[in-house]
């Protein structure tokens, strides 16, 4: 016979959103049980390479009832430094986390009403159900790497990969490396594989360059500290007004920025972006220029933005001239074709994002490229069914490491309201 249990809420997934949805009920008074397929911050832990810096910065590491403590709150800390941070968290608040307890899939109760305590069944993988009148997915939308199809015309001798699976230059094949993707990641690890003495290329496409330090104060804090983040945190579909991307600000040595022009005055080589493939030859589209121009446009605006709310709430702050800038004159357009094997090409690394794995839901509640139904990032279709971590729309803000401390207790907030409502209990609804 099956094992059946019960918990008020079931969280699924022990990343940082995971953990400050239970620590967020918890604070209100609320049990949660979250599941984990593996480990406590698996991702930071064990799924992305081995150098990678957490590009949103010390400060963005924060859980509910707990700020950044550390000495360097400028810095960057690594994955593997963070997981540690949320499994220390996790510990000392006493949260429920069940490691190593992967879902095979989630089912959500047709007939139930809104006084029944049980809404949703998940069922394990290993055996068992925990039967919850609340769901919160907390997967969030980096779960599933995404390859374009064009890779599979890609010559089979050139070693291919996602940024998933990179670990760091050593473990390549010996030769030149193909990096496609300007954002976070392709640019961190062309960063890295650049001054490990590979020859590097890097396929740009559209993305925000951005300061890493500008006026005697981190970028971060400046986004805090002026209210910038409604500004800089809104993406844009290609062609849009908006640039896409988070803050590219995340370097070892905490001296420079890193963005395309740093990187081209550091010896990469930068093409344009991939459009198709046809055996050891890549086509590309000949925007090598245009791209750093228009990235080199959101720097300014950046800065600008900075000065502009600088001045106008009268903060003293030291000026710096001149601005920093996105550095140019070792940007040239590369043309529309890319010889593998001329350039010595053996190793393409495929920084080209993940996308959402939501498939342990029933069809009905996912739309048709099997991404959640939601509002505002948080609601599902569902009486009882939350997610934390998912965009607002073209706002990215909460799907950041800190935004945890309010998507958890916005959640909590939620549950905390059903809860009184069906017990009929005179307990406030408004909670602190």
């Amino acid at each position: 016979m099956t094992a059946v249990e019960y918990v008020e809420t079931v969280v699924v997934g022990a990343g940082q959103q995971g953990c400050g949805a239970a620590a967020a009920l918890q604070e209100l008074g609320h049990e949660a049980l979250v599941l984990e397929r593996a480990e406590i911050g698996q991702a930071w832990a064990h799924e992305r390479w081995d150098s990678l810096l957490v590009g949103s910065g010390n400060r963005s590491v924060r859980f509910p009832g707990l700020e950044y403590d550390g000495d360097d709150p400028d810095g960057f800390m690594s994955g593997p430094e963070l997981a540690e941070r949320l499994r220390r968290y996790t510990k000392e608040r006493g949260l429920q986390v069940r490691e190593h307890t992967s879902v095979r899939e989630v089912e959500c109760l047709p007939d139930a009403t809104d006084h029944d305590e049980v809404r949703f069944r998940t069922h394990l993988s290993a055996g068992g159900t925990v039967e919850s009148r609340n769901l919160v997915m907390a997967v969030g939308g980096y779960a599933a790497p995404r390859t374009p199809a064009l890779a599979t015309d890609v010559d089979p001798a050139v070693h291919q990969l996602h940024s998933r699976y990179y670990r760091n230059p050593a473990a390549l094949p010996d030769g030149a490396v193909l990096v496609v993707g300007a954002g976070i990641s392709g640019q961190q690890i062309a960063h890295e594989l650049v001054s490990a003495g590979r020859r590097t290329f890097l396929s740009v496409g559209r993305h925000r360059a951005w300061p890493r330090h500008y006026r005697g104060r981190g970028l971060l804090e400046w986004l805090s500290a002026l209210s910038l983040y409604d500004d800089f945190g809104t993406v844009g579909g290609d062609g849009g007004p908006v640039l896409p991307g988070l803050p590219v600000t995340a370097v070892r040595d905490k001296r420079e920025d890193l963005n395309v022009g740093t990187l081209a005055a550091r010896g990469v080589t930068l093409v344009g972006s991939v459009r198709a493939a046809d055996g050891g030859t890549l086509l590309l589209k000949d925007n090598v220029v245009a791209v750093a121009e228009e990235s080199a446009r959101s720097f300014r605006y950046a800065v600008a933005e900075i000065d502009d709310r600088i001045r106008r709430r009268g903060f003293v702050a030291p000026e710096e001239k001149p601005a920093p800038e996105v550095p140019m004159e070792h940007v040239a357009d590369f043309g529309e074709r890319l010889d593998l094997a001329h350039h010595g090409i053996t190793t393409i690394v495929w920084c080209t994002g993940f996308g959402p794995d939501y498939r342990i839901l029933p069809r009905h509640v996912l739309d048709g490229n099997g991404a959640p139904i939601q509002e505002k990032g948080l609601l599902g279709v569902l009486p009882g069914l939350y997610y934390a971590g998912l965009p607002d729309g073209n706002y990215v803000v909460p799907v950041g490491i800190s935004a945890n401390v309010e998507n958890g207790r916005a959640l909590a907030r939620l549950i905390h309201v059903d809860h009184v409502m069906r017990s009929g209990s005179s307990e406030s609804l408004v909670t602190r």
